[in-house]
């Protein structure tokens, strides 16, 4: 009688817990499903604009700061700064802070450039820790700075470039990065349109295995490494589809610290970026959201699809360990920090679409994930699990997501004019079941130990191993 009453206790427990599964995937296939569609569609809408030529061709400009933090970036800084010398623009200066690198990351740019020492008062509007020597060069299509600082982390190097900035708007991007000739042009578009635009996020793509020459991509191929091709897939997916929905209703709450745009004097009025935290990118955004609306100030965050970022990827499983741990801290302490913004209608579509969104299915996910996994073990040792229709159930599933990331990744192809080999296409078919399902199981995993020990490590840049980018 007893082992009766537990039994049924078991049965409407494991219930319940299939009700909430099935309405917490439909929820995530839903959303998925509608980000991939208006993420192709308003990439095919771009692309006729220009094919059509509605685009308004711009003579004037925003003048723009593009702040570089570096940390033991000896290897890819140079050629980062190249690239940003060969943006076809007019009105911008170029900022490299060196955050005490260990490596020769300084000489580096001051062997390449010409650069000669000089002395230069800088107004802290921002916190962040003291300069240690200024490099400048005059003779480059704009003025290049260096500025080496005492190790502080990526937040503290970009207030240093905060502080260091001359012009109104300012743009961070990775040392590691490298952006498309028109990205500058791109990335102002929706200032030049729009007053209210305190941020833009540029469009991430990873640049492994792709050969870029006078900032236009010469040859489009997809890594060799298994490990970064499947990112190329996630990217698409996960982050381009995904942005482009939260920007239609001003919802974005991140932009990667790879590519963005931000007013220098809202940033400012914010405090600039937070130097306590690991996820000083999605903080920063969040903040904006909430300073602009507790003090009833117009504002636009937008993403600009077609303002490209090239950026390395981890090709090795210990270096994507690294950097999704730290993202996934971030995104903990921003979430944690802006709390009052869940279910406060003065935030709107941001309190009750972009929060809940982030705080289901990207910060709790991999403990749900993992509860529904013992739960199975449960349901499998009292003989109460289903093993076909479970099978069958997470099959249609593997295969739906296949068939949007697939789409996400020809969409972009096809509307960014990249030409694919017909055997990278097979690979991308073939390489998505492996993604939605092998590498979301592994970034769970990381996800869910990513608290242990991170106190010790908590202020550091993180080491991932990088190579030279493929530049002619």
């Amino acid at each position: 009688m007893m082992m009766d009453g537990l039994m049924d206790t078991i049965k409407a427990f494991l219930n319940g817990v299939g009700v909430f599964f099935v309405c917490y995937l439909i929820g995530y296939s839903t959303f998925l499903f509608l980000a991939v569609v208006v993420g192709a569609s308003e990439l095919y809408r771009t692309r006729q604009e220009i094919l059509l030529k509605n685009i308004q061709e711009q003579n004037y400009y925003v003048p723009v700061s593009i702040i570089v933090p570096a940390h033991n970036e000896e290897l890819t800084v140079a050629e980062t700064v190249r690239s940003l010398l060969a943006l076809d623009y007019n009105v911008y200066e170029i900022i490299v802070v060196d955050d005490g690198s260990k490596d020769s990351t300084a000489q580096t740019l001051i062997d390449a450039f010409g650069m000669h020492s000089i002395r230069r008062p800088i107004r802290r509007q921002v916190p962040c820790q003291p300069e240690e020597f200024l490099y400048i060069a005059l003779d480059q299509k704009v003025p290049i700075t260096l500025v080496r600082k005492k190790n502080g982390g990526k937040a503290d190097a970009l207030n240093m470039g905060i502080n260091l900035a001359q012009f109104p708007y300012f743009i961070c991007i990775d040392a590691d990065s490298v952006l498309q000739r028109d990205s500058l042009r791109e990335i102002v578009r929706p200032v030049l349109e729009d007053d209210n635009v305190v941020a833009v996020g540029g469009s991430v793509r990873p640049c492994n295995g792709v050969e870029l020459e006078d900032g236009q991509v010469k040859r489009y191929r997809l890594p060799k490494n298994l490990l970064a091709c499947m990112q190329v897939l996630e990217y698409d997916r996960s982050f381009l589809a995904a942005r482009i929905l939260f920007d239609k209703f001003n919802g974005s709450l991140i932009i990667s610290g790879a590519f963005g745009l931000f007013k220098k004097e809202t940033v400012i009025a914010c405090g600039g970026y937070d130097r306590t935290t690991m996820g000083e990118d999605m903080e920063l955004v969040v903040k904006l959201h909430e300073y602009c609306v507790s003090n009833d100030l117009p504002y636009r965050i937008r993403y600009a699809t077609n303002a490209i970022c090239w950026t390395q990827v981890p090709e090795r499983l210990k270096d994507l360990c690294t950097q999704r741990r730290r993202w996934h801290i971030g995104l903990f302490q921003s979430m944690s920090r802006h709390r009052r913004l869940f279910g406060n209608l003065k935030y709107g579509a941001v309190s009750f679409v972009s929060y809940l969104y982030f705080l289901l299915y990207e910060l709790l996910s991999p403990y749900i994930e993992l509860f529904g996994v013992l739960t199975m073990v449960l349901a499998f040792c009292v003989d109460l699990l289903n093993v076909p229709f479970m099978i069958l159930f997470l099959l249609i599933y593997a295969v739906f997501s296949s068939v949007l990331s697939l789409t996400a990744f020809f969409s972009r192809v096809q509307t960014i004019d990249l030409k694919i080999s017909f055997s990278d296409g097979v690979k991308a078919v073939l390489l998505c079941l492996f993604e939605v399902t092998c590498l979301r199981f592994v970034l769970a995993f990381i996800r869910t130990t990513a608290f242990v020990g991170y106190r010790k490590k908590k202020m550091n840049w993180g080491s991932i191993e990088r190579k030279k980018i493929q530049l002619k």
